[in-house]
């Protein structure tokens, strides 16, 4: 009886890395990592209003939103592209991943707005500051010390380690907010003692790092494999995430400086940046969602269909409409007695004005995840153009008279401007699928750009 025949060894395949969180769970850990932060922030700016006098206040307003436009222009990018990049390369069962590219465009933009803030310091100490070199030094020290901040972050999320970027968005909110609650108690007193917070704010949150380096301490023998994309490509997909980041930032952050330059009133800007917490805080809580969105995602675009692409982005859109609602029609109720009695201004807040921002806030969400899902789908170039004209439209909506009440501009611009967006962004989100129908099923996972090449709150 010959022998039966020896079964040859299967080629060897590197396996896929353990999933350490699932897109759910994650999302659920991150929101609630998200949620206390954005409370904390909240916290930070009502402690600063009743701490420091109106004008005081202002400055300190101005300084974070200055700052956080420039860090989510030029960090936030790259904390996209090591996300996409490392969830879609371990998606494909690859193990180390070459970050020496994200670090030598995060320096480079880093490095330009420092030389930006050297030239401009004149109209950035002498006219945002009001003279206060403490602010403008906190400013520069802020973004630099928010560069080391959000590579972690990209890192974190691209390995879903949600527990630990909950952590350190947790370490930084509490931190700011400890200054603020020392100057409340006596120990210190200033507009600099509660502003330096905002600048060291990034480097506390960074104690969570040495956990995770733990956990991947075993792989450090791990073969690089081949990196799959260009530095054009990536530096491309930099590039046009910043133009997203660019016009999500001012249609946050932008009208603040506008009505700081055009309006005669020496609050009016902290007034408008008061209300557009409205927006900012659930934006900052939906961008827990997000971050675990975007690997999630990626994986999917890599290994299945558009039919489970798409069942997580109605369910987030079902959600995000029910959120808004709600918040609408609360701000219709109470929105003038909550606003004036917690910042303690008594502004005349309008009802309709407030209400107009959060419906606003509930297009904007619609349209960060259609941007996500575009950004997935490697349709960053054309998704970045629909946010930069809108942002263009808002923006001179606010310098323009057409509305008398300057403050009711800015809201009422704010819900069009993110009106028109949601509708760009299904329009780009439509496309993208029907782009997919046209492959067959076995070619569809060819389809995704190369890691990092195309990519989002």
């Amino acid at each position: 009886m010959s022998a039966a025949p020896v079964a040859s060894p299967p080629a060897a395949v590197a396996p896929a890395p353990p999933e350490p969180e699932s897109y759910g769970r994650g999302a659920r850990i991150l929101t609630l990592g998200v949620g206390a932060t954005g409370l904390l922030t909240a916290v930070y700016f009502v402690i600063a209003s009743h701490v420091l006098n109106g004008v005081q206040a202002k400055r300190v307003d101005l300084l974070w939103s200055i700052m956080w436009v420039a860090i989510s222009v030029i960090y936030r990018p790259i904390e996209q592209l090591l996300s996409r990049t490392i969830a879609h390369r371990r998606a494909k069962g690859l193990g180390r991943h070459p970050l020496r590219g994200p670090v030598a465009i995060q320096a480079t933009f880093g490095g330009v707005f420092l030389i930006a803030a050297l030239i401009f310091r004149h109209k950035l100490e002498g006219d945002a500051f009001d003279g206060s070199a403490s602010l403008y030094l906190i400013l520069l020290f802020g973004i630099s010390f928010y560069a080391v901040s959000y590579f972690a972050r990209g890192w974190l999320a691209g390995h879903q380690h949600f527990k630990l970027y909950g952590g350190l968005l947790f370490m930084e909110s509490a931190s700011r907010c400890l200054f603020a609650v020392a100057a409340a108690i006596g120990i210190t007193h200033g507009q600099t003692a509660v502003a330096v917070g905002i600048a060291v704010a990034p480097l506390v949150s960074l104690v969570v790092l040495p956990f995770a380096f733990a956990m991947h301490r075993g792989h450090a023998s791990e073969p690089t494999q081949k990196i799959e994309n260009s530095a054009r490509a990536s530096t491309n997909f930099a590039i046009w995430v910043a133009g997203i980041m660019l016009a999500e930032q001012a249609l946050l952050n932008a009208a603040v400086v506008t009505v700081e330059l055009s309006s005669h009133s020496k609050i009016l800007a902290g007034i408008v940046f008061n209300v557009l917490l409205i927006a900012r805080a659930p934006l900052q809580l939906f961008m827990a969602i997000q971050t675990s969105l975007l690997p999630h995602l990626a994986k999917l675009e890599a290994r299945r269909g558009h039919d489970d692409f798409e069942s997580v982005v109605r369910l987030l859109i079902k959600g995000i409409a029910g959120i808004a609602v709600l918040v609408a029609a609360g701000l219709l109720l109470i929105g003038p007695f909550v606003m004036s009695h917690l910042f303690g201004q008594h502004y005349n807040y309008g009802r309709f004005g407030l209400a107009a921002v959060g419906i606003g806030m509930g297009f904007h969400l619609i349209a960060g995840t259609f941007n996500q899902a575009a950004l997935a789908r490697g349709q960053a170039k054309v998704a970045s153009a629909a946010w930069l004209v809108c942002a263009a439209l808002f923006l001179a909506w606010t310098v323009l008279p057409i509305v008398s009440d300057v403050l009711l501009r800015v809201e009422v611009g704010y819900m069009g401007a993110t009106a028109i967006l949601m509708a760009l962004m299904y329009v780009v989100f439509r496309a993208g699928r029907e782009a997919r129908e046209g492959y067959p099923a076995s070619e569809r996972a060819f389809m995704a750009p190369p890691a990092g090449a195309n990519q989002s709150t």
